[in-house]
């Protein structure tokens, strides 16, 4: 089901051109937080239905691999409606707290009706806030999540320097998303089910033109190997990049170092 791409630690950003070219083509920030606001009402709705429900299962892999602990503090960067989050506080347990942060202020407000029905009261705190500018002190977290939240920031990397900021040494992030499989007919067969079941379904809430933003997202968003190869030149250590459903979704693990 999975697969790990390491790639050495001798790495940097620059041994392969193409990836700074991806990372400067990302749309504007207040263009990608106007597109999250306008789909939060149908956000976990299509979440269920493109992955058939299988996201749950990518977000319990993702909280695991990112190593709460009972009595954690954790952070889940660009949180949504809130999924990773409530997932974090169930491992954190009332000992612990987790803190879910988003840009978009209609996807936190969904977050907040969720959990209060879901989950009842949890550890948990909703910040607005940008993934690019963390309002948070070096060194304050155990643990840090992020779904589907790297793929759509303007800087990767400066997204990632902000992650290895907060975390505490020798703590882990686990970072999920949507990517663009290596193999020519999983990367065939994604596109077509984008354009052909996504754009059409998401067409019939008037929603065509934010889910049509996902192709280009993917096109632009690193492989898997230049991912890992960002990480380092970040100056995360022990990164693994793992390869889910054909190399169609995937989750960077990341560690910050002793020092």
């Amino acid at each position: 089901m999975r697969s790990p791409v390491h790639s050495p630690q001798s790495s940097r950003l620059t041994s392969n051109p193409s990836t700074t070219t991806i990372l400067d083509s990302a749309p504007p920030t207040n263009d990608v937080q106007e597109l999250f606001n306008r789909i939060a009402p149908v956000y976990d709705q299509f979440n269920h239905w493109l992955s058939l429900g299988q996201h749950q299962v990518w977000k319990q892999m993702t909280v695991r691999w990112s190593r709460p602990f009972l009595g954690a503090t954790c952070l889940d960067v660009c949180c949504g409606s809130g999924d990773l989050t409530r997932l974090l506080a169930q491992a954190v347990g009332t000992t612990g707290h987790v803190t879910g942060l988003d840009f978009a202020a209609a996807q936190l407000e969904r977050a907040k009706q969720i959990t209060a029905v879901k989950v009842g009261d949890k550890p948990i705190s909703w910040v607005e806030g940008d993934a690019l500018n963390l309002p948070f002190e070096d060194n304050s977290f155990d643990a840090v999540t992020m779904g589907y939240g790297l793929r759509n920031v303007v800087d990767i990397q400066g997204a990632l320097r902000e992650l290895l900021r907060v975390l505490k040494p020798r703590c882990t992030v686990a970072i999920l998303d949507f990517h663009r499989p290596y193999n020519s007919t999983m990367h065939g067969f994604q596109t077509w089910c984008l354009n052909q079941v996504v754009v059409p379904l998401a067409s019939q809430f008037g929603l065509a033109a934010e889910y049509a933003y996902i192709l280009p997202s993917l096109e632009r968003f690193p492989q898997g190997f230049q991912q890992v190869q960002i990480a380092q030149a970040t100056g995360f250590v022990n990164v693994v990049h793992y390869e889910i459903v054909g190399g169609m979704m995937g989750v960077l693990v990341a560690q910050k170092s002793n020092f």
